[in-house]
């Protein structure tokens, strides 16, 4: 097969396809009856139960790089890509219940709706600057990430609806743009389950089926070490590749996209049972993208065998091998969603800095707005953003992609190490959050440029490391707030 899309060209497979695009919109509608406030607009109200803040964490934060991402790095690495799941898997595990639960009581206790709102109540900072540098990082990083997630969607609707990428893009934001606007978080939230369930069907459906077509698990297995050894080895590429693909894990306490799913939650204690889920889906749809890499491998030996000669075109063609026009056209629309699920979330989180971070609490300087007031706000505030990572996405690429180099690792290595000192050390302070903030930042920058070569180590690491030796030794100069006890005491 040429085009791994050309089953799109059966009606069946169109209309199911269209479906699912279509789908958000309808859930927008349905969302908006429950978004009257900024709050509801923002973090859902805090209202949202269990099975959505668990499914929506997962699917928000693996989006396409999962489905499409992870099963072409097990098709060109073999078993040695299982480690690139195990670090986000765990750290996500422990983040849920460690950092998710002290957030979510705190920012309630506390007012806050974002992550911002979080730093400047947790060190009394009436100077707002603490605020300022995190929105800062958020906008600069997760605006790009936005528009290079909707260059990923044009690419994918140009691919299989064989329109031009500039009518794929348009697309695509408009897609996203309509149900935001008309449900914030709670059409964000409820779409991202809808985007785990079909991630969910497509990981574990064709990994069963494309290894009983090979002839079963130890035929895979055999038939990879026949290839190269390397490929059922998890240990082939060394120790170094290793602890590069578990730092992938140190990133997620610093997504603010992932974290607001934890204050989202209509009771804290709850978390618990969101992590058992959560934890679960995501080990079972990891095994799941890994499987499909390595029977896709087995079955295809040659990488100039598959669409585009591409290894993350493994998913879409044994899709369209195995299953018939209606499922592989909701797996397709699958995919699509998959690349959304991050964009829609990455962009609510962009649009609340903006508005209720810099807007509200700098220009205003925390002046109240009516709520029918601040909501107008919101949503025109997302429509905006939104076309602007759109333009950016059409003509300024490069700059995008310069961004999201260093995006994941920037936003884990400032925000992280920081929120979990914040949260559980009372000695943190605000200079000593900026310091790992900025530190963290520029480590993420020089790093990759620099050394990432010439030391093989994921960039995230070394980032992280000094953020949190940054944050430590500027605090332990500088005083934290006055009723500290108080504030750590809003946490338990």
């Amino acid at each position: 097969m040429s085009n791994a899309y050309e089953l799109l060209k059966e009606p069946a497979a169109m209309a199911a396809f269209l479906f699912t695009l279509l789908l958000p919109i309808f859930v927008g509608f349905y969302a908006m009856k429950r978004t009257k406030t900024e709050e509801d607009f923002f973090v859902g109200g805090r209202a949202m139960d269990k099975i959505t803040v668990a499914l929506s964490a997962v699917s928000s934060g693996r989006s396409s790089w999962l489905v499409l991402g992870l099963s072409g790095m097990a098709y060109k690495m073999g078993t040695a890509a299982v480690w690139a799941a195990a670090g986000y898997i765990t750290v996500e595990m422990l983040q849920f219940v460690y950092m998710g639960m002290r957030l979510r009581r705190f920012s309630e206790k506390f007012n806050a709706i974002t992550v911002p709102d979080y730093f400047e109540a947790r060190f009394r900072d009436t100077a707002k600057l603490v605020r300022l540098v995190v929105s800062i990082i958020i906008v600069i990083f997760l605006t790009s990430y936005v528009g290079a997630q909707f260059n990923a969607g044009a690419k994918t609707l140009s691919a299989s609806l064989g329109i031009s990428l500039f009518w794929g893009l348009l697309i695509s934001v408009f897609m996203i743009v309509i149900y935001m606007v008309l449900g914030g978080f709670v059409a964000v939230a409820y779409n991202d389950v809808i985007r785990a369930v079909i991630m969910i069907v497509g990981l574990t459906v064709l990994p069963v089926v494309a290894v009983a077509h090979v002839g079963g698990l130890d035929m895979v297995l055999d038939t990879l070490k026949a290839l190269d050894p390397k490929l059922v080895d998890p240990w082939a590429f060394g120790a170094g590749v290793v602890i590069g693909f578990l730092g992938i894990g140190l990133g997620s306490p610093g997504q603010p996209h992932i974290l607001v799913r934890y204050m989202s939650i209509d009771d804290p204690d709850r978390l618990r049972q969101s992590t058992v889920i959560g934890t679960f889906w995501n080990v079972v749809m990891a095994w799941g993208a890994v499987f499909i890499g390595l029977a896709g491998r087995a079955l295809y030996p040659e990488v100039s065998m598959l669409p585009n000669e591409s290894a993350e075109m493994i998913y879409p063609l044994l899709s369209a091998q195995f299953f018939g026009p209606v499922l592989y056209g909701i797996l397709m629309g699958g995919i699509f969603a998959a690349i959304l699920s991050t964009a829609d979330s990455q962009l609510l989180v962009v649009s609340s800095t903006i508005v209720k971070d810099f807007y509200q609490e700098v220009v205003r300087k925390g002046e109240p707005l009516a709520e029918e007031v601040a909501l107008k706000i919101s949503r025109i505030t997302v429509f905006v953003i939104g076309l602007l990572a759109a333009i950016l996405a059409y003509f300024a690429k490069d700059i995008i992609f310069w961004f999201v180099l260093f995006a994941w690792g920037g936003l884990g290595a400032s925000i992280g190490p920081t929120l979990l000192l914040s949260l559980y050390w009372k000695r943190t302070t605000k200079w000593g959050v900026i310091a790992g903030m900025v530190v963290g930042t520029l480590t993420t920058i020089i790093w990759k440029l620099y050394l990432k070569a010439s030391t093989g180590i994921y960039e995230l690491v070394p980032a992280f490391l000094f953020a949190l030796l940054a944050t430590v030794i500027v605090s332990l100069l500088t005083k934290p707030p006055e009723d500290v006890d108080r504030i750590m005491a809003a946490m338990e």
